[in-house]
């Protein structure tokens, strides 16, 4: 049966204000025009979140991950985020180089989301296109400025006259040049498809079929029928270049050496003894396709048997001040700020990621005590994330788990460490750092606040954290502090330490966050009178019987600098007519979270008997703090 409506939706005109999303240039004109750039949608697209200083610059193997699902733009299209808390994420940032947001189309420009949480973690975002004309080689470079990616893969899966062959040479060396002057350690990778004869022939290695190529930009990624003996041969091709091959390794399978899937790691194995680089093609396998027992689980499972091979991490942190993570994973059924809950919708946002956890997948053997994951169902200090360790552990028994691969050097200056702990009956939870150096070793430190004597011999010292106590602190929180001064010496490694101080055995312990700076004074924000507000496009409607208001609200620093800040949370107050001082609706209703200096308000409900609406934006800092609402800029709106 076909249903039609006299109704159609209306074709989609990126001029008009509408719930800001991201999407690709889908043809020559869009491009030449530079259209783009009067879309509405096109201020909200640009990241925010600046690539980490020396990132992917080491001599090693790399990891490129090439991230290719349903076409593209699926639930990360909705740029201030959408609301399904089982949308796709991934967290094992710590595994890669360089990330590619992949689409069948023109010119694929990522949603920010995703160059956002690469950047944050050290990996450079690249875009796939199938151009090839060198008069485009400038729009793909601005696009990439505008935007805040870090390069292109060349995708070009059709025959070209062999005549233009040289011309398609000119455009990859105009384009490669052009990205490195206008964009620092940015990359343009060459997929193995078109080979100097102009046919689209996949060679699956590097050979004098497609060397011209790479030898003219910073990478090839071959196709993924290779057989065991191509990455060998790829080498000898490369010369000292080899780690600028990156073999293809399809995770769906599809004739990819080894059968991808569980046995990914297959082909991964003659990757690194041959000693070049590796390319994984749509490891979104582990959710399309369901494999149980859970995503989570699963996609912990999976990665974990990409780091087995692999053999090293690609990124380490905490790396630099300051650092911070509320585990949050981009995704979740809450959202909470300072350990206050202030929304319970369904929700996802990759922008909102902040440096996930090295957690090691532990199997399913039986010494395994403690299951450590995400558990959206427990309370979240900030964002919607957590670190829940949840089991079975004897009254004398500890485990201890990886946290975070660090490369912090310090310095004379102390360094003070603050992290919140909601925990069970006598369950305790405690950290462990460890510190190298040349000249004195090692030294591993233990930060726990009861039950501490029996740690004595396993630690080089054993320190007591301070309890913050404060009145507006979050209900069932411990806030644990402390400062230590390290001089010379590397933070390598923080671990979890779970352990009980009695009996029973049954443990249950979540870790909300940790925040690692050189101040122990809050962030002072810029007080509202320094900044600009404004509302645009203010269209009202109904729904429902309701009256409604949609509106863009931007803001900016009177001083005209850029804000140093990556996240502002959104509030709204309607105020009653009667009584001015009142509010219909709560005290500042959460409504959603920006990571540019502007946010679109849809179709929101104003109740009869309002006077006013005031959006309240509350800046917050990368340490994870956040400006007091009653300080925050804020935009009034009169019904």
């Amino acid at each position: 049966m076909s249903v039609h409506s006299d109704n159609p939706t209306p074709p989609f005109d990126p001029s008009q204000p509408s719930i800001p999303i991201s999407y690709p240039i889908k043809t020559l004109e869009e491009l030449d025009s530079r259209s783009y750039f009067s879309s509405f949608h096109y201020p909200f697209n640009r990241s925010s979140v600046p690539l980490r200083p020396n990132s992917g610059s080491a001599q090693r193997r790399k990891i490129l991950v090439c991230h290719d699902m349903q076409g593209g733009y699926v639930d990360d299209k909705w740029v201030q985020g959408g609301d399904n808390s089982g949308a796709y994420a991934i967290w094992h940032w710590y595994l890669m180089d360089v990330f590619v947001y992949f689409s069948h189309y023109l010119v694929t420009l990522p949603p920010p989301c995703w160059t956002n949480a690469a950047h944050r973690h050290g990996v450079k975002e690249m875009l796939s296109t199938t151009e090839s004309a060198h008069k485009y080689a400038e729009r793909l470079a601005e696009l990439a400025v505008a935007l805040g990616f870090d390069g292109w893969l060349l995708n070009i899966e059709v025959d070209i006259d062999v005549k233009q062959i040289p011309n398609l040479k000119e455009f990859i060396t105009h384009l490669t040049q052009t990205m490195h002057s206008s964009v620092p350690a940015s990359l343009v990778i060459w997929y193995d498809s078109v080979t100097i004869d102009g046919y689209v022939s996949y060679q699956n290695q590097l050979n004098q079929q497609n060397k011209p190529f790479f030898d003219i930009c910073d990478g090839i990624f071959t196709n993924y029928w290779w057989q065991e003996d191509y990455p060998e041969q790829s080498t000898k091709v490369a010369g000292d270049r080899k780690f600028d091959v990156y073999m293809g390794i399809d995770v769906f399978g599809r004739g990819t050496y080894g059968g991808g899937g569980w046995d990914t790691n297959v082909a991964l194995d003659v990757i690194v003894k041959s000693d070049v680089s590796a390319a994984l093609f749509a490891p979104g396998w582990v959710y399309e396709s369901n494999q149980p027992p859970d995503f989570q689980t699963a996609q912990n499972r999976w990665w974990g048997l990409v780091e087995q091979s692999m053999g090293n991490v690609a990124q380490k942190y905490p790396c630099e001040l300051p650092f911070y993570s509320n585990f949050d994973q981009g995704r979740g059924y809450h959202i909470s700020v300072d350990g206050v809950q202030v929304s319970s919708t369904h929700w996802n946002n990759i922008s909102s990621e902040t440096f996930q956890p090295f957690v090691e997948y532990a199997g399913d053997s039986t010494s395994k005590t403690i299951g450590v994951l995400v558990d959206f169902t427990e309370a979240s200090f900030g964002g919607g994330g957590n670190l829940t360790f949840r089991g079975t552990l004897e009254s004398d028994a500890t485990f201890s788990t990886r946290l975070f691969s660090g490369q912090l050097l310090m310095d004379s200056l102390p360094v003070h460490f603050t992290y919140s702990v909601k925990s069970e009956g006598n369950s305790q939870l405690g950290l462990s750092l460890t510190f190298s150096s040349e000249t004195e070793g090692e030294k591993t430190l233990l930060i726990a606040s009861r039950g501490t004597n029996r740690f004595s011999s396993e630690f080089s010292d054993v320190i007591v954290p301070h309890r913050l106590t404060k009145p507006d602190n979050a209900p069932g929180w411990a806030v644990e502090e402390f400062t230590i001064a390290m001089n010379g010496f590397t933070l390598t490694e923080i671990r979890a330490v779970c352990y009980n101080d009695k009996p029973p055995v049954e443990y249950l312990a979540v870790l909300g966050h940790i925040k690692i700076s050189t101040s122990n004074t809050p962030t002072e924000f810029p007080p509202s009178t320094s900044w600009m507000v404004d509302g645009q496009d203010v269209e009202w409607g109904d729904s429902k019987g309701s009256k409604t208001v949609s509106l863009k609200i931007s803001w900016k620093l009177k001083d005209g600098k850029k804000p140093p800040y990556q996240t502002y949370n959104i509030y709204v107050e309607k105020q009653s007519i009667q009584a001015p001082e009142t509010k219909v609706e709560g005290e500042g209703e959460y409504i959603g979270v920006a990571h540019v200096e502007a946010f679109y308000v849809s179709q929101l409900a104003i109740p009869s008997g309002t006077s006013s609406v005031k959006f309240m934006i509350q800046v917050c800092d990368v340490d994870g703090g956040s400006q007091k609402l009653e300080d925050a800029p804020y935009f009034q709106l009169n019904v």
